[in-house]
């Protein structure tokens, strides 16, 4: 596979049971397939230390601004964006087979943005309630008033219909 940020070649790199590609001695980005940056994004983490010094030239810069096309996926662009809540990192995701490409640096930043994966639901539930809790309240007391309206409505036909009666359903009647 070739590096999607500098046109290396990226080497197969096997740190613990996980295998992903490294662009040693180009740009140092890293490509983790599909739910493999899980086992690294954590510092406690072990496995994620051998791949926070990956060797690199120096000398060449990246274009950050240049939109990346996926290296595993023919012609698809990758989607940029933050990896958490915090806006501290943007990493590059393949919308097609889910993987993700960091570039040099970016998993240092991950591993330090949280320390477990609870701290990060945490956040994000804290978050999620921050920017959408007032809609959802007023959602949710909308409901409450419908539900109230429904089961008036419901006691009303109880009185008119009574639940052994039910049109269709009885043996015996004209129905």
């Amino acid at each position: 596979m070739k590096c999607p940020a500098c046109s290396n070649q990226l080497q197969e790199t096997t740190v613990s049971d996980v295998t992903v590609d490294v662009c040693k001695g180009g740009c140092g980005g890293i490509w983790f397939d599909h739910f493999e940056i899980k086992k690294f994004d954590e510092p406690h983490e072990s496995a994620g230390d051998a791949l926070l010094q990956t060797e690199r030239d120096a000398e060449l810069t990246v274009d950050h601004t240049k939109r990346l096309k996926c290296p595993k996926c023919d012609d698809i662009v990758m989607m940029r964006h933050f990896f958490s809540i915090k806006k501290e990192v943007t990493v590059d995701e393949c919308p097609a087979c889910g993987g993700f490409w960091l570039d040099s640096g970016e998993l240092g930043g991950i591993r330090s943005l949280f320390n477990t994966e609870e701290e990060r639901h945490k956040a994000a539930q804290e978050y999620f309630s921050e920017v959408f809790g007032d809609q959802f309240a007023a959602m949710k007391a909308e409901s409450q008033e419908k539900l109230k309206k429904a089961r008036k409505i419901a006691n009303m036909f109880r009185f008119i219909c009574p639940s052994y009666y039910i049109p269709g359903k009885q043996d015996w009647g004209a129905f």
